[in-house]
Formats: structure tokens, C-alpha cells, sequence
């Protein structure tokens, strides 16, 4: 089976490591970019099964990657998950609303607990197409 392709947009390099190497050792393969620009290049290249986007980065920010992943037909249904540090309820409505399967506060989540999500949302969209 292919591996599955998930792309973690972050600009902090010490929390991209710590996922990328997590997820490199669960079996998926990791593709990281610093930012939301980098992060569409990504996406042109390759096909990417699931993004953990970070919200507040230099250049081109998770909101602003997301309202491009949402315009695009080939990207707009590759499940987002949210990982931030900005917890206000705006944002939270604003993402829902926009699509996003998780909304994770980084300081409440270990990596663990992270990619128990990840495969939650997988499984979810497995069982939502085999039926």
C-alpha cells in the first residue's frame, strides 16, 4: 500500500521535527514547508493526503493557505487539521466553517495524541467512502 502523504506546514522548526520524525516512524510520509507559501508549492508537487497547519507564520499564514486550499478544486477536500497556539473563538468558527477536521491547541496535545487524530480522520474518511 502507498504510504500516505501528509504535509506539516510550520514555521517552528523544533515542533515540525517532532512531527515529521513521529510521523516518519508511524509509517506516513512527512513533507514539511516553513510557511503557507511553501506549503501551496508542496501541494502542486505532490498529492497530499492531509495538511497540519500551523496558523501563525511569516510570509503567507495558515488562514491565508487554507482560503487558497478552499478555492482550489483539486485540494479543497484534503482533510486540514489545525495545530496553533491561538485558541480565540473567532478563529475556531471561522476554520469550522471553512471546513477544518481539527482545531488542536499545540500546548494540550503531545505529538501522540496528534497522530491519534490524524488516523482518527483517515479512518473517518474511509469509512465515509466505502459506503
Amino acid at each position: 500500500m502507498e504510504k500516505k502523504k501528509i504535509l506539516i506546514v510550520e514555521d517552528d522548526n523544533f515542533v515540525a521535527e517532532v512531527y515529521f520524525a513521529k510521523l516518519t516512524e508511524m509509517g506516513y510520509e512527512a513533507i514539511l514547508a516553513q510557511n503557507g507559501e511553501e506549503g501551496l508549492v508542496a501541494l502542486k508537487k505532490d498529492k497530499i493526503d492531509m495538511i497540519l497547519l500551523d496558523i501563525l507564520m511569516p510570509i503567507m499564514n495558515g488562514m491565508e493557505m487554507l482560503e487558497e486550499i478552499k478555492k482550489n478544486e483539486d485540494w479543497k477536500n484534503i482533510p486540514v487539521i489545525l495545530l496553533t497556539n491561538v485558541g480565540e473563538k473567532e478563529s475556531i468558527q471561522k476554520v469550522r466553517e471553512m471546513g477544518v477536521k481539527n482545531y488542536l491547541i499545540k500546548s494540550h496535545f503531545t505529538p501522540a495524541e496528534v497522530i491519534e487524530k490524524i488516523e482518527s480522520v483517515f479512518k473517518e474518511s474511509q469509512e465515509n467512502e466505502s459506503r
